[in-house]
Parts: structure tokens; C-alpha cells; sequence
């Protein structure tokens, strides 16, 4: 296991391949963990409580807020994300490579609270033509949430230069390669 614990935010506009990008990465090598958020949103058809999210009530997120348990949070359209303090920590103390699949945001926060212990990485689509595409053809999202992610797309593109490395998610093995390397010389 690598001696050097590191937080990993994965940001990106939704439908970019975040969670793709980090399935892959922990395939490549099992210094990986995947950190489990906290999410007031309903499971999607093949995700499950424990493995994909914590899926928790409003109210047991709020109280997590009020108590300052989460080293991040953010609502997303109806539903609240967050990242429990507790995870992070863990991880670094047991050395592990922690990999979040996070909104821009979070990452900042996390980047933020944990300045020399992450390294964040923002995912640009190949173009937003393709992202659009994308979201639609996954068939996970009505048609309103859709218009209302695509609204949020510029925004999430503003933060891109905050990030320590940025890539373009064109070509899956060769995005997932790089970032791998680029890990590997943080470590």
C-alpha cells in the first residue's frame, strides 16, 4: 500500500465520465479506494446504499451539516451531496489513494481543507455537443433534469483553471493512462 495518503476529487460536468474514469483507475491498481458520498437523491437502477452513496434522508444530512461532520457539501438541483469528514481522514491515516467523484465545488473545499494531501483533477469534455449527447443517450435523467444540468455546464467550466490538472475525456484507456501516471508522480 502507498505510504502517502492522497484525496483524489475527480470533477467535471455531469455526464463526462467521472465515475467511469474512476472505475477504471482502481482496475489499474489497488492503492484506489473509491469514497462513498452522501446523497439525499434516489437510487438509480443499478446503485446501491453502502457501494454507490450513502443514501440518507434530509434531515440525517442536515444534522451531519449542523454537527460539522462533512469536509464538504452542496445541493444539486433538489437533493444534497456530501462527503464525510470521517472517510477522508481514515483514508490518509491509512495511507490509501482516495479517489471522489465530486462536483467542482467540493473539490475546491476538499482541495481547501486538505491543501498538501489532494491533488484535484478536472475532467473537460470533447466538446459540449458530445456532453449534451451524452447525458441524453444514458437515459438515467428526464428530460428536465437534463435542461437543468445542461444550465449548470458553463458553470462548472468556469472553475477548470482551480484544478492541479485538467484533460480532456476523449478517448477513455488514454484519459484514464494519463491520469494514473500523473498520480503516480504525486506519490
Amino acid at each position: 500500500m502507498n505510504k502517502k495518503g492522497l484525496l483524489i476529487p475527480i470533477s467535471a460536468p455531469s455526464g463526462t465520465g467521472k465515475t467511469t474514469v474512476c472505475r477504471e483507475l482502481m482496475q489499474k491498481s489497488e492503492d484506489y479506494v473509491f469514497s462513498i458520498s452522501c446523497t439525499t437523491r434516489q437510487p438509480r437502477k443499478n446503485e446501491k446504499n453502502g457501494k454507490d452513496y450513502y443514501f440518507i434522508s434530509e434531515a440525517k444530512f442536515k444534522s451531519y451539516i449542523q454537527e460539522d461532520k462533512l469536509a464538504e457539501w452542496e445541493q444539486v438541483f433538489d437533493n444534497f451531496y456530501g462527503t464525510l469528514k470521517s472517510t477522508l481522514e481514515d483514508a490518509l491515516a491509512q495511507g490509501q489513494l482516495m479517489l471522489l467523484d465530486i462536483d467542482v465545488k467540493g473539490a475546491l473545499n476538499i482541495k481547501k481543507l486538505y491543501p498538501e494531501r489532494s491533488f484535484t483533477i478536472f475532467l473537460e469534455p470533447p466538446s459540449l455537443e458530445e456532453l449534451k449527447k451524452r447525458l441524453t443517450s444514458r437515459g438515467t435523467e428526464n428530460g428536465e433534469t437534463i435542461k437543468k444540468r445542461n444550465l449548470r455546464i458553463n458553470e462548472e467550466m468556469k472553475f477548470r483553471d482551480h484544478f492541479d490538472f485538467t484533460i480532456i475525456n476523449d478517448d477513455l484507456e488514454e484519459t484514464v493512462n494519463k491520469i494514473h501516471e500523473t498520480i503516480k508522480e504525486k506519490v
